[in-house]
């Protein structure tokens, strides 16, 4: 989502970023406090919920999962009855692109994957609450248009991702979301200094990878077979500190509300359902530390929202890996799940 697969013209149309909420603790449906609970469910009941989710969907029966008697759904941020959305035209659960985030402490399980629908691949990041062994709360956000050069980066995920933190790599739950809020905080200040980047960062959006790249790539909104404009793409050469901070995301207007819900110790990981908020005002970007590249043009720019699903792998204190995906929505949306 954010840095380049939206900072080009024609981006924002196609790509992802959207983040917001301005907050001293966790965002929504129960992330701020461990959720009381008669029947706690671990890691592996978590992981089990989302597989019996999934597979439910694929064979379009809901029938038979546990459901509290007021659930609530949503996809890319729309109220439905269970069945429909993704529902309808899911045709194969993910294989070898899917990344667990399991927090028992809000008793909330999250997963990024890649599935098909209709037998096109998309891209999903979803959210269960569950309570008392029942599901209560469902949250997709779905990528449909995926670009066929991104495949390649959404076959596997980046082994970093789904590996084990040592214990003494983690950091508190309070420091964790503090660390990834404090992305948000550097893209809605084009500060890159603001969050604790580690050197090897690399960020992907939409399977798009949009910093750390060792070759030139084209801009988001290129069309297939276009040349490649050396000059910006050096800003996708960047890390994601340097990358922030030729302002490529200055188009951005906020990042509200940010909801980062899912925090998984384990596993370093924070999963958060942010909206990007472009207000369409930014008609050309002023880009500080590219040689040659003084602006860039945001013809392509429309007045939008974007919800995304963000992954964030912490270690050490520092954001190491970003995964992220996202829709774009009419400017003023809601996502579903005001209180």
């Amino acid at each position: 989502m954010r840095a380049n697969i939206f900072a080009t013209t024609t981006v924002v149309a196609a790509l992802l970023v959207g983040i917001g909420s301005h907050s001293t603790g966790w965002d929504s449906a129960g992330a701020a406090q461990s959720a009381r609970s008669d029947h706690p469910c671990d890691r592996a009941c978590l992981q089990a919920m989302v597989d019996q989710y999934i597979a439910a969907m694929v064979k379009h029966d809901p029938s038979g999962l546990p459901l509290t008697s007021d659930y609530k759904y949503t996809e890319n941020t729309a109220a439905m009855p269970l069945g429909d959305g993704l529902w309808v035209g899911a045709s194969e659960a993910p294989t070898t692109f899917k990344i667990y985030a399991l927090d028992p402490v809000s008793h909330q399980a999250g997963l990024f994957a890649v599935m098909k629908e209709f037998d096109k691949p998309v891209i999903l990041a979803l959210r269960l609450k569950i309570e008392n062994g029942n599901i209560s709360e469902i949250e997709h956000v779905v990528a449909r248009s995926v670009r066929e050069s991104s495949l390649p980066n959404l076959t596997t995920p980046r082994p970093a991702l789904l590996g084990t933190v040592p214990p003494a790599e983690r950091v508190s739950r309070d420091e964790m979301w503090r660390i990834a809020n404090s992305y948000f905080e550097a893209i809605e200040h084009s500060d890159g200094n603001l969050a604790p980047f580690a050197d090897d960062c690399v960020r992907r959006e939409n399977g798009m990878q949009t910093t750390g790249n060792t070759v030139p790539t084209p801009d988001p909104g290129d069309q297939p077979g276009a040349p490649i404009d050396p000059l910006r793409a050096k800003i996708r050469m960047l890390g994601c500190r340097d990358n922030i901070n030729t302002r490529t995301l200055s188009y951005i207007t906020k990042i509200r509300p940010r909801r980062l819900v899912i925090i998984d110790e384990e596993k370093g990981l924070v999963l958060g359902f942010p909206m990007f908020v472009h207000r369409g005002n930014v008609r050309t970007i002023q880009i500080v530390g590219i040689p040659g590249l003084e602006s860039m043009p945001m013809t392509g720019l429309r007045t939008s929202d974007l919800e995304a699903g963000e992954m964030f792998k912490i270690r050490g204190g520092q954001i190491h890996e970003i995964e992220a995906m996202g829709f774009i929505l009419p400017y003023g949306s809601k996502t579903g799940w005001e209180y």
